[in-house]
């Protein structure tokens, strides 16, 4: 993610914040221009852009400090266009639930960052209930064994299990599934990967490059899935996928895939927003272990300029966190097929055709 300053004083600001903490302004993130807009409250309790002269106004989830997203005062809309989405939120009078689903909606408003800054189509099955897109967050209170929430994607409406917005419980998750990485923002990345799959492969001329690369999805999935759970992953998984659960089917494949590009692209741009450059002393400069950020991943079109620029900037943030003594940021080794279905999807992504 890119880097936001304070459109009144120009003093960096995060993306989840409401106020400037150098001149003291309030603070919006406004989706339409992807900008953090300086507001200026008004006794009348309406807020203009400081540099935009337009008013805004908050979304409706901005009363339970869920969301800082702002939308312009011309649109009526009361759910700015990620809380849109929501079909079902939690019982935001049990104090954990709402801790939950803040730590939830931070995560989506940054996944839905990236789907904006790619121009995909980010629409609410309200709207569109066919084609369109919603989430549910549930908890398991209540529910007996055997009937506890599952995360996943089923015809564009993306179910997350509240208790993954808890670190304890999903690091618990994390080594039961005996998963490198976990994380709400991955699994959002990961589920929103099948929404896009509908969209942009089934039913187009890129099915049956994606058959070539990825397999054909007309197995049965719940035949894979019982194999998984049973067996496990192959052994050589790692020659050929970038996650032992990637290798369950080719969906999974797919999703996996798509949650890494993401992962990439995203992390990339927040390099470019800080200027990144490295050069390790131990080696020539220029050799594969040397980068500069000169351009945003999120709109450079040669995958293979995004590809060689991953590389030592994930090295470099391993080799950082193994010196504070903690596990590698990135624990992932991309192989050669891995490679080319990660150029598949950014061909896709930058090339997209949607069927109606």
């Amino acid at each position: 993610m890119r880097l936001f300053k304070c459109n009144h004083c120009a003093y960096p600001v995060y993306f989840d914040n409401t106020f400037c903490g150098h001149c003291g302004n309030t603070l919006g993130f406004d989706a339409q221009s992807l900008k953090m807009i300086s507001l200026h409250a008004h006794d009348d309790g309406i807020f203009t852009g400081s540099m935009y002269g337009r008013g805004f106004h908050f979304c409706a989830n901005h009363e339970h400090n869920v969301c800082n997203w702002v939308i312009l005062d011309d649109d009526p809309a009361k759910y700015c266009i990620s809380c849109a989405l929501n079909s079902t939120v939690p019982d935001i009078l049990k104090p954990d639930h709402l801790e939950r689903w803040k730590i939830i909606e931070a995560a989506k408003r940054r996944l839905i960052y990236s789907l904006l800054r790619w121009k995909l189509p980010v629409i609410s099955k309200k709207t569109d209930p066919k084609k369109g897109l919603a989430f549910a967050f549930k908890s398991n209170d209540g529910r007996e064994i055997g009937n506890q929430v599952l995360t996943g994607h089923a015809s564009g409406l993306i179910t997350m299990n509240i208790a993954e917005a808890d670190d304890v419980e999903r690091e618990m998750a994390k080594n039961q599934m005996e998963e490198v990485y976990r994380t709400v923002l991955g699994h959002f990345r990961h589920e929103v990967g099948h929404y896009y799959w509908d969209l942009l492969i089934y039913g187009t001329d890129h099915l049956s490059e994606f058959r070539k690369l990825f397999g054909d999805e007309t197995t049965s999935y719940q035949e894979a899935l019982n194999r998984h759970y049973q067996t496990g992953a192959p052994n050589d998984w790692n020659e050929h996928f970038i996650s032992p659960y990637a290798t369950m089917h080719p969906w999974e494949d797919w999703a996996e895939s798509w949650a890494h590009y993401m992962h990439m692209v995203d992390t990339l741009e927040t390099a470019f927003s800080f200027g990144l450059s490295i050069s390790p002393r131990i080696s020539k400069p220029g050799d594969y272990l040397s980068t500069k950020q000169e351009s945003n991943a999120y709109d450079t079109l040669d995958f293979d300029k995004i590809f060689n620029q991953w590389l030592p900037v994930t090295f470099m943030m391993n080799s950082m966190n193994r010196s504070m003594g903690a596990k590698d940021v990135y624990p992932f080794v991309i192989n050669s097929s891995v490679k080319e279905k990660l150029r598949f999807i950014h061909n896709i992504i930058h090339g997209k055709e949607i069927i109606g």
